[in-house]
């Protein structure tokens, strides 16, 4: 009985600890350090962040891995499958999976290309919302407009 018990307890664990490692970003950076006071990882110079099928790429990121948070600046690169957004800087909260993308933004997709000051972006829902000097260049034509609420799931601006 003791070792049907035994057996159970470490097959559970095995099972949550995969589970657990399966969430853990791959992180790479030409520097990088810990720090205590912040809580927080520190990376410098081609920062490569990968959770879940997303990359960030940076010049300078600040990741917390009890969060998933994600400070970057430099040269942002924020891709997914089919899609992209290259920006100034980003924020990632990536257990609510949630991106807010800001500076000279631009989102590329086969045939879409928009640029903006800002793009929020929700995994969840996959509706991202483009604000500030919002221009949409669709196959030949150009829209300019303050806003535009897109969804990358249906491929349509709502």
């Amino acid at each position: 009985m003791k070792t049907k018990v035994f057996l159970l307890t470490l097959l559970l664990m095995l099972l949550f600890a995969g589970t657990t490692l399966a969430a853990k970003p791959t992180i790479t950076a030409d520097q990088q350090y810990f720090d205590i006071n912040t809580g927080l990882y520190v990376l410098n110079g081609n920062v490569y962040i990968e959770l879940k099928n997303r990359i960030i790429t940076a010049g300078q990121a600040k990741v917390n891995m009890a969060s998933l948070e994600v400070w970057g600046t430099g040269g942002i690169t924020v891709s997914q499958d089919d899609i992209s957004f290259t920006a100034d800087k980003v924020y990632v909260y990536g257990s609510q999976d949630h991106a807010v993308v800001e500076g000279n933004v631009v989102f590329s997709r086969e045939n879409l290309k928009v640029t903006a000051n800002q793009v929020d972006y929700n995994w969840r829902d996959k509706n991202a919302v483009f604000s500030g000097n919002v221009q949409i260049r669709q196959n030949d034509s150009l829209l300019t407009t303050d806003t535009a609420r897109y969804n990358i799931a249906t491929n349509t601006f709502l």
